[in-house]
């Protein structure tokens, strides 16, 4: 089965990074969630603080090349500090270069806002994030998954079995 990593940070909208987890774990594939912090990171749940999830491999430890597909959960918090770092940054626009499948979330596609992947690609995202993809060149799409070759979005939490149906797609 495919190795795949879950990039996040503190603020990541809970069930964006625990279901897609659960589900392509079920699956059989090997997930891994890798943060610029090591230790854990603490989820977003609907309006205040939830979960914390154990970080697997500290980014700075992090290679793309031994992964199979890259997953962004949203939330409002976690896209907007990692698409101030530029590890972060280079780890995403590493899985765009080598035509690895790479799945965002609602806020997410944020990351490829700030990395240049939207421009001229299909996309959807959470409704607040349209006008900066469409102010970054992609082409907005009102649909719970929207796939541009390897590079799969999905507006929200109710997408999540459209959005994990889709990186499998990917996948295989």
């Amino acid at each position: 089965m495919s190795r795949i990593a879950i990039l996040a940070t503190d603020g990541f909208e809970q069930s964006e990074l625990m279901e897609p987890r659960a589900r392509l774990k079920a699956a059989g594939h090997d997930v891994d969630v890798i943060s610029p912090k090591a230790g854990e990171i603490r989820g977003w749940r609907h309006t205040d603080w939830g979960e914390s999830v154990p970080v697997d491999v500290e980014l700075s430890k992090a290679s793309p090349d031994d992964y199979d597909a890259l997953v962004l959960p949203g939330g409002q918090m976690n896209p907007d500090v990692l698409r101030q770092d530029a590890a972060a940054l280079d780890f995403v626009r590493a899985f765009d270069r080598a035509g690895k499948p790479l799945a965002a979330i609602c806020h997410a596609p944020w990351l490829l806002v700030e990395t240049g992947i939207a421009k001229d690609r299909d996309v959807t995202s959470w409704p607040s994030v349209r006008t900066d993809l469409v102010n970054a060149g992609a082409h907005w799409k009102d649909a719970e998954v929207v796939v541009d070759g390897q590079l799969i979005t999905s507006r929200k939490p109710d997408d999540i079995p459209a959005f994990v149906k889709a990186i499998e797609a990917r996948l295989h």
